[in-house]
């Protein structure tokens, strides 16, 4: 059976590790530190963990501080929040100015479960994406996740992280290295490129077992964890070469990962694509996964657009 692990499980393990590498690095939450698991760096390192409250203006605004005093501040709380109620101090605090600091957002997308519509961010990557300054990170599993926090911790400027609340299956083995100038191939292809990021790199991975031994169909299967600054040669060498692409977030088809990779390949190599994301609409309480089954964001959908887009990609050719 397939490890699962939540990618904010491994955000509180890389946190604990980092302190003992970086006396510098300071933690902070907006009263939710057990489920962020920020509280295990709290554990560790209680005089350089503050809570703020509920109060997440003032989360971002403190960590813009602690940077100018020179510390690397991990400023965490949910995504919704800390993209919606603080986004002015995001763009105007921390983003204008280049400040070293790591916003740490847990909670995000439908998975997010029985919680609802509004606790699930569905529009919190094309917030940040719009932001200039800011590397935007998407880790697909937990020891991808382990690995990002590290390397954004290493980075000077800000970052936004973006971590799940279940449970996922683990992809990588522990030796994989992670590179933030590169979308990683996870799995070669010759007929369809599926290009995902978060939680639904393993659904790709599953659809395209499925099309390989249903219907001979080779996906390439891409993971983008870093949707800005975007790899954008990996892209277009593989869309070059199968002639078609599929786009898979758990976030609305609107300004996420789909539409980085729809403006690449208008601007440089127009190819058939669609994107398999949640449509203009808000979430709703469920299981995780009936969520992702009821909004077209399992493997099976992923599938079936696979098979609508090679569709396009043979007419066109006709």
């Amino acid at each position: 059976m397939t490890k699962k692990i939540a990618t904010r499980e491994a955000y509180g393990t890389a946190l604990v590790e980092l302190g003992a590498e970086l006396p510098g690095l300071i933690v902070l939450d907006a009263d939710l530190s057990g489920s962020t698991k920020t509280s295990e760096f709290k554990k560790a390192y209680p005089e350089r963990f503050f809570n703020v409250g509920i109060a997440e203006q003032n989360l971002l605004g403190t960590a813009a501080g602690l940077a100018l005093a020179g510390k690397i501040p991990f400023a965490s709380t949910f995504a919704v929040f800390a993209t919606g109620r603080a986004y002015e101090q995001i763009r105007n605090s921390i983003a204008y100015p280049r400040l070293n600091v790591k916003v740490a957002a847990t909670h995000a997308g439908l998975t997010v479960g029985p919680d609802g519509a509004s606790h699930q961010a569905l529009e919190d990557i094309a917030l940040m994406r719009a932001i200039p300054n800011l590397t935007v990170i998407v880790p697909a599993d937990a020891v991808e996740a382990r690995l990002a926090v590290r390397e954004a911790a290493r980075l000077k400027g800000p970052v936004y992280l973006r971590f799940s609340r279940e449970a996922t299956p683990v992809i990588f083995d522990e030796d994989y290295e992670f590179d933030l100038r590169k979308a990683q191939v996870v799995r070669p292809g010759r007929h369809v490129t599926i290009v995902a990021t978060g939680v639904m790199v393993s659904q790709a991975l599953q659809a395209s077992e499925q099309l390989e031994a249903m219907e001979g169909i080779s996906a390439e299967v891409i993971n983008v964890s870093v949707i800005k600054p975007l790899d954008v040669r990996t892209i277009l060498e593989s869309a070059e070469k199968t002639g078609c692409v599929v786009t898979a977030e758990e976030h609305s088809i609107i300004g996420g990962l789909g539409s980085a990779v729809a403006e690449t390949l208008v601007e440089n190599l127009p190819v058939p694509m669609t994107r398999v994301g949640v449509l203009d609409k808000f979430g709703e309480s469920g299981s995780p996964e009936e969520l992702l089954r009821a909004y077209g964001l399992d493997a099976e959908a992923i599938v079936y657009a696979v098979r609508r887009v090679i569709m396009r990609r043979v007419s066109s050719k006709a």
